[in-house]
């Protein structure tokens, strides 16, 4: 089955010349894919591919996503800056200066999987790949660590996928 289906995902990005310097690469070849993976010790879900080949990195419009328990952003949902590319050319890419590794070795991060998503608080929490109950090579869920509140694990989303299809508007949340 082919990832997203009807799903549009020309639509999906906002154009920025910012995501464009910090986030975008061009879509990654076998290569490159092959090489990430390695790197990551991990193999990245066929819908975070699928993405990357219309686009491969960016800002997302729509960056809020539900949560069913309360985070140190908010009581009912996480919000995304950006997703990263598959690469290692910009600063947030997979493998980039500030890409998954970054957050391990620099700020303490669990060792779960992949960090691919940052948020508005500058490093205080991030979305992860997380392969704990799949391996390496399983599909993933989709979890939020929150640095503020002790590496807090919050699940998100069954799979990239889903968490791509419901992210939402922040106008969606009341403050």
């Amino acid at each position: 089955m082919r990832p997203f289906g009807n799903f549009d995902l020309t639509a999906f990005w906002e154009a920025s010349e910012y995501a464009d310097e910090e986030y975008v690469e061009p879509p990654p070849t076998a290569a490159t894919l092959a090489a990430v993976e390695a790197d990551l010790g991990y193999k990245l879900p066929a819908a975070y591919v699928a993405l990357a080949a219309v686009q491969n990195g960016g800002i997302p419009v729509n960056t809020a996503h539900r949560t069913s328990e309360p985070t140190s952003w908010a009581s009912d949902h996480i919000a995304i800056t950006g997703i990263y590319a598959i690469g290692r050319d910009r600063p947030n890419s997979l493998c980039g200066e500030f890409g998954s590794e970054f957050w391990h070795e620099e700020w303490g991060y669990p060792e779960i999987g992949v960090y691919f998503a940052d948020c508005p608080s500058a490093g205080h929490d991030m979305l992860c790949l997380d392969y704990r109950a799949c391996g390496p090579a399983g599909e993933p869920t989709v979890v939020h660590v929150d640095q503020e509140l002790g590496y807090k694990v919050t699940f998100v989303a069954a799979d990239f996928e889903s968490f791509i299809r419901s992210l939402t508007s922040d106008e969606d949340f009341v403050d």
